[in-house]
C-alpha cells in the first residue's frame, strides 16, 4: 500500500505538470471506487485552474480555482456573431481529493497514450493527462467544494494527526498522546490520530532504528525513548522520499519508474535474514492483521 513517502513522491512528480494549468477534460471510466466518484465531477472540474497540489497524510489535494472567463462564439444563425462573444459561466472552485488505496498509482501521460484495463480516471490539462491506475479500486476520487470550507474539515481529513515532517511532530506530542494507551506502539503509530503517514513499512523501520520493540505498550514508552524515535521517523521518511519510495508490488512514480528504498530495509520483509547490525534472524509477527518485522536483540 502506498504510504506517505510514495504519496509525497507522487505529489512532487505531478505538481509541475498541473499547477497553473486549466483543466480541459475529465474522463471517469469507473465510478465504483472505494467511495463512489461524484457523478457530476467532470462537469464540476471543466475549466477550473489547478492552483496547487498538496498532500495531507496519504491524501493528495488538487486545489482548483476559477480561471479567467472563457470567451465563446455565438453560433451562426444568419446574423453576424459579436466579435467578443459571450463569457462562458465559470464553475466554483474546491479541492479534488485523491487517494491511491492499496494498489493505485498516478502517472502523467502524453497525448494519445491509450488507457489500460485499470485506468479509471483521467484529468487532462493542456498536453498533460493525470491518469489513475488502480487494479483493486480501493483508491478515491472525491470533490470538496470551496463553499464547504477548507479541506481540513472534510470527514476523511478532519481527524488526522500531525504531519511527521513538520515542527508540530514532537516527542512531547507523542508522549502526551500515548499516556494510558495499552495498544502497542507500532499500532499506535499506524492509527493516524497522533501522526499521519507512518505506515506499516516505515513504522517497522523507524522502531528498529530507535531500538524499540514494536509490541511495547504505547503508554509504557518513555519521553526519553520518544526523543530517540521521532528523529528516526523523520529520517526514515525523508530517506524514502529521496529514493523514490518503496516498490514492492504495484507502486510506480508518476514517470513510471520504481522506487528503491526497499533495498535499504533493515527489518521489513526480511524474515529469517540476518539483522544488518547483530546478525540475529529477523522475526515476523502479526499485529492488527498487519505484518511486523523486528530484531529481538536490537529492539528491547
Amino acid at each position: 500500500m502506498p504510504e506517505l513517502p510514495e504519496v509525497e513522491v507522487t505529489r512532487r512528480g505531478i505538481a509541475p505538470h498541473l499547477e497553473g494549468r486549466t483543466i480541459d477534460s475529465t474522463v471517469i471510466r469507473h465510478h465504483g471506487m472505494r467511495w463512489p466518484v461524484p457523478a457530476d465531477l467532470a462537469a464540476t472540474l471543466q475549466g477550473l485552474l489547478v492552483k496547487n497540489v498538496t498532500r495531507r497524510g496519504k491524501y493528495l489535494l488538487l486545489e482548483c480555482v476559477p480561471g479567467a472567463p472563457r470567451r465563446v462564439r455565438t453560433p451562426k444563425n444568419g446574423t453576424a456573431a459579436p466579435k467578443s462573444g459571450k463569457a462562458a459561466p465559470v464553475a466554483a472552485g474546491g479541492w479534488l481529493i485523491l487517494h491511491l488505496g492499496m494498489s493505485g498509482s498516478l502517472r502523467i501521460v502524453g497525448p494519445g497514450v491509450a488507457p489500460g484495463k485499470h485506468a479509471h480516471f483521467d484529468l487532462t490539462a493542456g498536453d498533460n493527462t493525470l491518469r489513475l491506475n488502480d487494479p483493486r479500486r480501493f483508491g478515491a476520487v472525491l470533490w470538496h467544494p470551496a463553499g464547504d470550507g477548507p479541506p481540513a474539515g472534510h470527514p476523511l481529513l478532519a481527524a488526522l494527526g500531525v504531519e511527521p515532517l513538520t515542527p508540530a511532530f514532537t516527542p512531547e506530542l507523542l508522549f502526551a498522546a500515548t499516556r494510558g494507551r495499552k495498544v502497542s506502539i507500532k499500532q499506535a503509530l499506524l492509527a493516524g490520530d497522533m501522526v499521519v503517514g507512518v505506515g506499516n513499512i516505515y513504522a517497522s523501520e523507524s522502531l528498529f532504528r530507535a531500538g524499540i520493540r514494536p509490541t511495547t505498550a504505547a503508554g509504557r514508552v518513555s519521553l526519553a525513548r520518544f526523543k530517540v524515535l521521532v528523529p528516526h521517523i523523520r529520517a526514515v521518511l525523508a530517506e524514502a522520499i529521496d529514493k523514490g519510495g518503496s516498490t514492492l508490488r504495484d507502486f510506480v512514480r508518476s514517470d513510471g519508474q520504481s522506487g528503491y528504498f526497499q533495498l535499504d530495509y533493515f527489518v521489513y520483509d526480511r524474515t529469517g535474514l540476518p539483522c544488518r547490525v547483530c546478525a540475529t534472524p529477523i522475526r515476523r509477527i502479526v499485529q492488527g492483521q498487519r505484518s511486523t518485522f523486528y530484531c529481538a536483540v536490537c529492539q528491547k
